[in-house]
Protein backbone atom coordinates (compact mmCIF):
# COMPACT_ATOMS: atom_id res chain seq x y z
CA UNK A 1 0.00 0.00 0.00
CA UNK A 2 1.33 3.42 -0.96
CA UNK A 3 2.49 5.78 1.77
CA UNK A 4 0.04 8.46 0.59
CA UNK A 5 -2.81 6.02 1.04
CA UNK A 6 -1.76 5.35 4.64
CA UNK A 7 -1.66 9.09 5.33
CA UNK A 8 -5.16 9.56 3.96
CA UNK A 9 -6.46 6.68 6.06
CA UNK A 10 -4.92 8.22 9.16
CA UNK A 11 -6.49 11.58 8.27
CA UNK A 12 -9.91 10.00 7.75
CA UNK A 13 -9.68 8.20 11.09
CA UNK A 14 -8.63 11.38 12.92
CA UNK A 15 -11.44 13.42 11.41
CA UNK A 16 -14.04 10.73 12.11
CA UNK A 17 -12.89 10.54 15.72
CA UNK A 18 -13.04 14.33 16.10
CA UNK A 19 -16.62 14.48 14.78
CA UNK A 20 -18.07 11.49 16.64
CA UNK A 21 -19.84 13.72 19.19
CA UNK A 22 -20.96 16.47 16.80
CA UNK A 23 -24.67 16.79 16.07
CA UNK A 24 -27.02 19.00 14.07
CA UNK A 25 -27.37 22.29 15.95
CA UNK A 26 -23.89 22.17 17.51
CA UNK A 27 -21.87 25.36 17.23
CA UNK A 28 -18.38 26.76 17.05
CA UNK A 29 -17.89 30.19 18.59
CA UNK A 30 -15.22 32.70 17.72
CA UNK A 31 -14.06 34.75 14.76
CA UNK A 32 -14.75 32.36 11.91
CA UNK A 33 -14.82 33.25 8.23
CA UNK A 34 -17.86 32.73 6.04
CA UNK A 35 -17.84 32.79 2.24
CA UNK A 36 -20.34 33.28 -0.58
CA UNK A 37 -20.07 33.65 -4.35
CA UNK A 38 -20.65 37.12 -5.83
CA UNK A 39 -20.88 38.81 -9.22
CA UNK A 40 -18.19 41.55 -9.15
CA UNK A 41 -20.02 43.64 -11.75
CA UNK A 42 -23.17 43.74 -9.59
CA UNK A 43 -22.18 43.66 -5.91
CA UNK A 44 -25.23 43.57 -3.64
CA UNK A 45 -23.61 43.60 -0.20
CA UNK A 46 -20.68 45.37 1.44
CA UNK A 47 -18.75 42.10 1.41
CA UNK A 48 -19.41 41.78 -2.32
CA UNK A 49 -18.19 45.35 -2.92
CA UNK A 50 -14.93 44.60 -1.15
CA UNK A 51 -14.52 41.42 -3.17
CA UNK A 52 -15.24 43.29 -6.40
CA UNK A 53 -12.60 45.91 -5.57
CA UNK A 54 -10.11 43.08 -5.28
CA UNK A 55 -11.41 41.45 -8.50
CA UNK A 56 -12.56 38.45 -6.49
CA UNK A 57 -15.70 36.39 -7.06
CA UNK A 58 -15.74 35.00 -3.53
CA UNK A 59 -16.68 37.29 -0.63
CA UNK A 60 -15.67 36.45 2.93
CA UNK A 61 -17.09 37.86 6.14
CA UNK A 62 -15.89 37.38 9.69
CA UNK A 63 -18.70 35.92 11.81
CA UNK A 64 -19.20 35.35 15.53
CA UNK A 65 -19.52 31.62 14.98
CA UNK A 66 -21.29 28.93 12.97
CA UNK A 67 -23.89 26.23 13.57
CA UNK A 68 -24.16 22.78 11.98
CA UNK A 69 -27.16 22.36 9.66
CA UNK A 70 -26.36 18.85 8.39
CA UNK A 71 -28.40 16.03 9.91
CA UNK A 72 -26.69 14.30 12.82
CA UNK A 73 -26.57 10.91 11.12
CA UNK A 74 -24.60 12.38 8.21
CA UNK A 75 -22.30 14.42 10.47
CA UNK A 76 -21.01 11.28 12.18
CA UNK A 77 -20.82 9.13 9.06
CA UNK A 78 -17.31 8.31 7.80
CA UNK A 79 -15.76 11.31 6.07
CA UNK A 80 -14.58 9.01 3.29
CA UNK A 81 -18.25 8.58 2.34
CA UNK A 82 -19.62 11.96 3.46
CA UNK A 83 -16.79 14.52 3.52
CA UNK A 84 -18.99 17.65 3.70
CA UNK A 85 -20.96 19.49 6.36
CA UNK A 86 -23.32 22.45 5.85
CA UNK A 87 -23.11 25.36 8.28
CA UNK A 88 -24.85 28.72 8.83
CA UNK A 89 -23.39 31.78 10.55
CA UNK A 90 -24.35 32.83 14.07
CA UNK A 91 -25.49 36.44 14.35
CA UNK A 92 -26.30 38.57 17.40
CA UNK A 93 -29.88 39.85 17.79
CA UNK A 94 -31.88 41.70 20.43
CA UNK A 95 -33.36 39.87 23.46
CA UNK A 96 -36.85 40.43 22.03
CA UNK A 97 -35.80 38.91 18.70
CA UNK A 98 -34.36 35.88 20.50
CA UNK A 99 -37.79 35.26 22.07
CA UNK A 100 -39.58 35.66 18.75
CA UNK A 101 -37.12 33.38 16.97
CA UNK A 102 -37.48 30.76 19.69
CA UNK A 103 -41.22 30.71 18.95
CA UNK A 104 -40.63 30.38 15.21
CA UNK A 105 -41.92 33.83 14.32
CA UNK A 106 -38.92 34.82 12.17
CA UNK A 107 -38.27 31.90 9.80
CA UNK A 108 -35.08 33.44 8.48
CA UNK A 109 -33.46 32.52 11.80
CA UNK A 110 -33.26 29.44 14.01
CA UNK A 111 -33.07 29.41 17.80
CA UNK A 112 -29.97 27.64 19.15
CA UNK A 113 -30.35 26.97 22.90
CA UNK A 114 -26.64 26.44 23.48
CA UNK A 115 -25.74 30.02 22.52
CA UNK A 116 -29.01 31.80 23.35
CA UNK A 117 -27.47 33.35 26.47
CA UNK A 118 -25.12 35.22 24.12
CA UNK A 119 -28.11 36.36 22.02
CA UNK A 120 -26.77 34.38 19.06
CA UNK A 121 -29.07 32.73 16.51
CA UNK A 122 -28.55 30.92 13.22
CA UNK A 123 -28.96 33.03 10.07
CA UNK A 124 -30.59 30.52 7.73
CA UNK A 125 -30.48 32.88 4.75
CA UNK A 126 -26.80 31.99 4.46
CA UNK A 127 -25.20 28.58 4.35
CA UNK A 128 -21.77 27.27 3.42
CA UNK A 129 -20.29 23.85 2.77
CA UNK A 130 -17.07 22.91 4.52
CA UNK A 131 -15.10 19.68 4.66
CA UNK A 132 -15.31 17.76 7.89
CA UNK A 133 -11.58 18.30 8.43
CA UNK A 134 -12.42 21.98 9.00
CA UNK A 135 -15.01 21.10 11.64
CA UNK A 136 -12.44 18.86 13.31
CA UNK A 137 -10.39 21.97 14.15
CA UNK A 138 -13.29 23.68 15.96
CA UNK A 139 -14.19 23.52 19.65
CA UNK A 140 -17.68 22.02 19.90
CA UNK A 141 -20.46 23.86 21.74
CA UNK A 142 -23.48 21.66 22.35
CA UNK A 143 -26.35 23.43 20.61
CA UNK A 144 -29.28 21.30 21.74
CA UNK A 145 -29.35 19.43 25.04
CA UNK A 146 -32.67 17.57 24.89
CA UNK A 147 -34.91 15.82 22.40
CA UNK A 148 -37.43 18.72 22.36
CA UNK A 149 -34.64 21.22 21.66
CA UNK A 150 -33.22 19.02 18.90
CA UNK A 151 -36.67 18.57 17.39
CA UNK A 152 -37.40 22.30 17.51
CA UNK A 153 -34.14 23.13 15.72
CA UNK A 154 -34.87 20.59 12.97
CA UNK A 155 -38.37 22.03 12.62
CA UNK A 156 -36.91 25.53 12.22
CA UNK A 157 -34.75 24.30 9.34
CA UNK A 158 -37.72 22.61 7.71
CA UNK A 159 -39.95 25.66 8.19
CA UNK A 160 -37.43 27.89 6.40
CA UNK A 161 -37.57 25.73 3.28
CA UNK A 162 -41.25 24.78 3.40
CA UNK A 163 -42.96 27.97 4.58
CA UNK A 164 -46.31 28.54 2.95
CA UNK A 165 -46.73 31.26 0.31
CA UNK A 166 -50.03 32.95 1.11
CA UNK A 167 -52.08 34.42 -1.77
CA UNK A 168 -51.53 38.11 -2.40
CA UNK A 169 -55.08 39.10 -1.49
CA UNK A 170 -54.73 37.44 1.92
CA UNK A 171 -51.37 39.15 2.46
CA UNK A 172 -53.10 42.48 1.94
CA UNK A 173 -56.02 41.45 4.12
CA UNK A 174 -53.80 40.47 7.05
CA UNK A 175 -51.55 43.56 6.97
CA UNK A 176 -53.38 45.39 9.78
CA UNK A 177 -53.33 42.30 12.02
CA UNK A 178 -49.66 41.81 11.30
CA UNK A 179 -48.87 45.43 12.21
CA UNK A 180 -50.91 45.24 15.41
CA UNK A 181 -49.22 42.07 16.63
CA UNK A 182 -45.74 43.38 15.87
CA UNK A 183 -46.43 46.77 17.44
CA UNK A 184 -47.95 45.43 20.66
CA UNK A 185 -45.80 42.36 21.18
CA UNK A 186 -43.07 44.03 23.25
CA UNK A 187 -45.37 46.39 25.14
CA UNK A 188 -45.72 46.10 28.90
CA UNK A 189 -49.47 45.72 28.66
CA UNK A 190 -52.04 42.99 29.03
CA UNK A 191 -52.21 42.59 25.26
CA UNK A 192 -48.43 42.48 25.00
CA UNK A 193 -48.32 39.75 27.65
CA UNK A 194 -50.99 37.82 25.75
CA UNK A 195 -49.07 38.07 22.50
CA UNK A 196 -45.86 36.88 24.16
CA UNK A 197 -47.80 33.90 25.43
CA UNK A 198 -48.80 32.84 21.92
CA UNK A 199 -46.69 30.02 20.57
CA UNK A 200 -48.13 30.04 17.06
CA UNK A 201 -50.84 31.48 14.82
CA UNK A 202 -52.34 29.20 12.16
CA UNK A 203 -54.80 29.94 9.36
CA UNK A 204 -57.07 27.55 7.46
CA UNK A 205 -58.86 28.43 4.22
CA UNK A 206 -61.99 26.44 3.34
CA UNK A 207 -62.56 24.92 0.91
CA UNK A 208 -59.06 25.98 -0.25
CA UNK A 209 -56.79 28.96 -0.81
CA UNK A 210 -57.29 28.54 -4.56
CA UNK A 211 -61.07 28.82 -4.53
CA UNK A 212 -61.85 31.87 -6.70
CA UNK A 213 -65.29 32.75 -5.32
CA UNK A 214 -65.85 31.95 -1.66
CA UNK A 215 -63.24 31.29 1.04
CA UNK A 216 -63.90 30.94 4.77
CA UNK A 217 -60.97 31.74 7.04
CA UNK A 218 -60.32 30.20 10.44
CA UNK A 219 -57.49 31.64 12.55
CA UNK A 220 -56.20 29.77 15.60
CA UNK A 221 -54.18 31.72 18.14
CA UNK A 222 -52.37 28.89 19.94
CA UNK A 223 -51.23 29.89 23.42
CA UNK A 224 -48.88 28.15 25.80
CA UNK A 225 -50.45 25.82 28.33
CA UNK A 226 -49.17 28.06 31.12
CA UNK A 227 -51.12 31.06 29.92
CA UNK A 228 -53.76 30.93 32.64
CA UNK A 229 -52.65 34.34 33.92
CA UNK A 230 -55.41 35.74 31.69
CA UNK A 231 -59.07 34.97 32.21
CA UNK A 232 -61.01 33.41 29.37
CA UNK A 233 -63.07 36.59 29.12
CA UNK A 234 -59.88 38.61 28.58
CA UNK A 235 -58.66 36.22 25.90
CA UNK A 236 -62.06 36.57 24.22
CA UNK A 237 -61.73 40.35 24.22
CA UNK A 238 -58.29 40.20 22.62
CA UNK A 239 -59.54 37.69 20.05
CA UNK A 240 -62.40 39.99 19.10
CA UNK A 241 -60.05 42.96 18.58
CA UNK A 242 -57.59 40.87 16.55
CA UNK A 243 -60.26 39.46 14.27
CA UNK A 244 -61.68 42.95 13.70
CA UNK A 245 -58.41 43.71 11.90
CA UNK A 246 -59.14 41.00 9.32
CA UNK A 247 -62.40 42.19 7.74
CA UNK A 248 -64.56 40.19 5.37
CA UNK A 249 -63.71 41.37 1.86
CA UNK A 250 -63.48 40.08 -1.69
CA UNK A 251 -63.57 36.29 -1.89
CA UNK A 252 -63.00 35.99 1.87
CA UNK A 253 -66.64 35.70 2.95
CA UNK A 254 -66.08 34.92 6.63
CA UNK A 255 -63.30 35.25 9.20
CA UNK A 256 -63.53 33.32 12.45
CA UNK A 257 -61.01 32.52 15.16
CA UNK A 258 -60.25 30.85 18.47
CA UNK A 259 -57.65 31.12 21.21
CA UNK A 260 -56.64 27.54 22.01
CA UNK A 261 -53.89 25.39 23.50
CA UNK A 262 -52.33 22.44 21.70
CA UNK A 263 -54.68 20.18 23.66
CA UNK A 264 -57.67 22.03 22.20
CA UNK A 265 -56.78 21.87 18.52
CA UNK A 266 -57.11 18.67 16.52
CA UNK A 267 -54.45 17.03 14.40
CA UNK A 268 -56.66 17.61 11.35
CA UNK A 269 -56.83 21.33 12.10
CA UNK A 270 -53.04 21.49 12.32
CA UNK A 271 -52.54 19.56 9.09
CA UNK A 272 -55.09 21.61 7.15
CA UNK A 273 -53.79 25.00 8.36
CA UNK A 274 -50.68 27.05 7.70
CA UNK A 275 -48.47 28.99 10.17
CA UNK A 276 -48.67 32.77 10.04
CA UNK A 277 -45.40 34.58 10.74
CA UNK A 278 -45.54 37.56 13.07
CA UNK A 279 -42.65 39.40 11.44
CA UNK A 280 -43.82 39.21 7.85
CA UNK A 281 -46.04 37.21 5.52
CA UNK A 282 -44.75 35.05 2.70
CA UNK A 283 -46.55 35.98 -0.48
CA UNK A 284 -46.78 33.87 -3.61
CA UNK A 285 -45.82 36.81 -5.79
CA UNK A 286 -42.85 38.17 -3.88
CA UNK A 287 -41.49 34.92 -2.47
CA UNK A 288 -40.31 36.77 0.63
Amino acid sequence: MAEGTDDRQDTHAEVDAALKDWRQGDCAHGELWFAHRVEPSRPLTEAAKLAAEASETLAETQELGVVILTQSCDVVRACRERPFVEVAPLVEVSPESVRNIERGRQPRYAFVPGVADRRLVADLDRSMTVEKAVVATWVRIEGCKSDPETRAFAQALARKCARFAFPDDFVGLATRLQSRLIGKHAKESEEGAALRNLREIRVRAAPSWDNPDSVELMIWFIRDDGGDFLEERTWAQHLKSWLALVPVTGRFVSVDGQVVTLDDITARDLVESDPLDLDHLSSAASGT
